[in-house]
């Protein structure tokens, strides 16, 4: 294991770099615009802004790769990507943050593509797993360190925005002077919403869903905090714990799914964080319960993605996989941009709380689908079915197809060995 990291350090270190300011930056929106007396309908669109952008890069930046190479368009996104995040400082208006946060999303967009693509070069089918899964590590551990960093600074100051912009610049020194010769990017026409929906309707609408709750926890979880009162430092720790779950959840929830029939466990889990929403809201006055709704909400929406892409998987052909691995990332892309509008809505008429209303019914939807589609067709045998594979709801489409074909691959090894 060691000697597998050892061959991409420098990759992960810059993925951690890249994400402590992309994750100093979330939680930043929250308290700087809460300061600047935003209210939470327009700091939605703000969120929301970067999902776009977000859903842009993933389809253009493989093309704009092809052109120019990885290296330069690389560099050029850190570059744009920095620079916008000490712009926020300097035009505190709703239609320039929101400006910002389109370009932002789609500089990570285009990040995470190039750098996932360098991974999967790096892979082989025997290390494979282990990479994928410390990149997500590293990705998660960046996300929940960058709290911490917001407790170092003032919001209402441009230090933590500068802070953020140059961990961003740094990371790419690592990644840009270690890694290995650039692959080439293949661009894979996403399967029609249409198409995919006949394939999967689970997978199709619940990861839809499930794009509106990562959005609006990684979003509005901080907006939710300010405007209930809570501190800068204890509306760090609330969104580090909305991240925090999906650590010790991912593994347990992994290996239950190549063992049941994974539509009850999109039930249970999406359960779970329908009634630890309900928690939040009914008694979310005392930080403890606060925290713990957070963790576990947090924690099962991260394997809930990996779930629903692995089902869907279920009734495909390795030849159908590439494509609906697009249409996945494409579908989860809408949800992140509506998740966001509708909570901000809805804080904005029934107040702070609403966040989990909002979050707590699209939960029971994810599972009241799941319990619907039960009835409708059988399951797949445990044993006909591809492996698990923890993928984050930032991974590339690139990465989701890899993870799939890996997830292939390990399925027709154990039934060989069985």
């Amino acid at each position: 294991m060691f000697k597998v990291l050892f061959s991409v350090w420098a990759l992960l270190l810059g993925i951690v770099l890249i994400m402590l300011g992309n994750g100093m930056h979330f939680t930043l929106i929250g308290l700087r615009g809460d300061l600047e007396g935003f209210s939470a309908s327009e700091l939605a669109v703000v969120t929301s802004g970067y999902f776009i952008g977000f859903l842009s890069g993933a389809r253009l930046t493989p093309l704009l790769i092809q052109r120019v190479g990885h290296v330069r368009v690389f560099a050029a996104l850190g570059s744009f990507m920095s620079g916008a995040l000490i712009a926020f400082t300097l035009l505190a208006e709703p239609w320039s943050w929101t400006l910002l946060r389109i370009l932002i999303g789609f500089c990570m967009s285009g990040i995470y593509v190039a750098a996932e693509s360098w991974l999967n070069n790096a892979a082989t089918n025997e290390n494979r797993g282990k990479l994928l899964s410390a990149y997500m590590i590293a990705q998660t551990l960046g996300i929940i360190g960058a709290q911490g960093l917001l407790t170092l600074g003032d919001a209402a100051t441009a230090s933590l925005f500068i802070g953020a912009s140059i961990l961003v610049s740094i990371s790419f020194g690592p990644i840009l002077l270690s890694v290995t010769p650039a692959p080439a990017v293949e661009v894979a026409k996403p399967m029609s919403l249409r198409k995919l929906f006949v394939c999967s309707p689970l997978g199709t609408v619940g990861i839809f869903l499930l794009g509106s709750v990562y959005a609006t926890q990684s979003g509005m979880g901080a907006v939710f905090g300010a405007q209930i009162g809570l501190s800068a430092v204890q509306i760090s720790l609330f969104v580090a714990m909305l991240f925090a779950g999906a650590l010790l959840l991912q593994y347990p929830i992994g290996w239950l799914s190549d063992r049941m029939d994974r539509r009850t466990l999109i039930f249970g889990a999406a359960t779970i964080g329908a009634v630890s929403c309900a928690v939040g809201y009914l008694m979310g006055q005392t930080q403890a319960t606060l925290l713990s709704a957070a963790f576990l909400a947090g924690g099962v929406t991260t394997p809930l993605y990996a779930l629903f892409l692995a089902y869907t998987n279920d009734f495909l052909s390795a030849e159908d996989m590439p494509a609906a691995s697009g249409g996945l990332v494409f579908t989860f892309g809408l949800g992140a941009i509506a998740g966001p509008m509708l909570t901000g809505w809805a804080m904005q008429v029934i107040g702070p709380f609403a966040f989990w209303l909002v979050l707590g019914a699209t939960f029971a939807a994810i599972a009241l689908y799941a319990l619907y589609r039960m009835t409708q067709r059988a399951a797949p045998a445990p044993q006909d079915t591809d492996s698990y594979l923890g993928v984050l709801p930032t991974a590339a489409p690139a990465t989701v197809e890899a993870a799939g074909t890996w997830a292939a691959e390990q399925a027709e090894a154990e039934q060989a060995q069985g």
